[in-house]
């Protein structure tokens, strides 16, 4: 064998020791769903920074996500890498994500979507009056109106979006 023939080898070794292998090994992660743009999408939640929250919905608590937190206030236009979620702590309806992946998975050219959320509040200031909001649009819309009240907090989860 030639030297050319053996560096041939330990190249095509070397490179092989680089890729990636995959296992066949696979989790089942409880699928929730929740509204972009008056469409359902579908999400899982793997980490909370709010222990309780955590608890409750199954996942890893990880103080640390609320390090993502910029000082408030911040300017309006400063990008972070979380991105709001409104959730309905009375439980009155799903989700609303401001954002999601176009198209969900690898081939996604949304830049301004991110899996970590910076959980808000949404409180219907006359329970009787609630009705399903499906976007963010409508949900300012309810706020403007005088309908909702939106509190920020300090809870941060990483739920990513996923295909259906």
């Amino acid at each position: 064998m030639t030297v050319r023939g053996l560096l041939g080898i330990l190249l095509m070794i070397g490179l092989t020791g680089c890729a990636a292998t995959y296992s066949t090994k696979q989790v089942s992660l409880p699928l929730q769903s929740a509204w972009f743009n008056n469409d359902l999408v579908y999400y899982v939640t793997t980490d909370v920074s709010d222990q309780d929250m955590a608890k409750e919905m199954g996942a890893n608590y990880v103080p640390r996500l609320r390090d993502a937190i910029p000082n408030y206030p911040k300017p309006p236009r400063q990008k972070t890498v979380l991105e709001r979620v409104y959730g309905f702590p009375n439980g009155e309806q799903r989700n609303i994500f401001p954002s999601a992946p176009a198209p969900v998975g690898y081939q996604s050219t949304d830049t301004a979507y991110s899996p970590l959320w910076l959980m808000y509040w949404v409180k219907w200031v006359n329970p009787d009056e609630a009705y399903e909001l499906k976007s963010e649009e409508a949900l300012l819309d309810a706020e403007a109106k005088g309908l909702v009240n939106i509190e920020r907090t300090n809870v941060v989860v990483n739920c990513p979006i996923v295909p259906s």
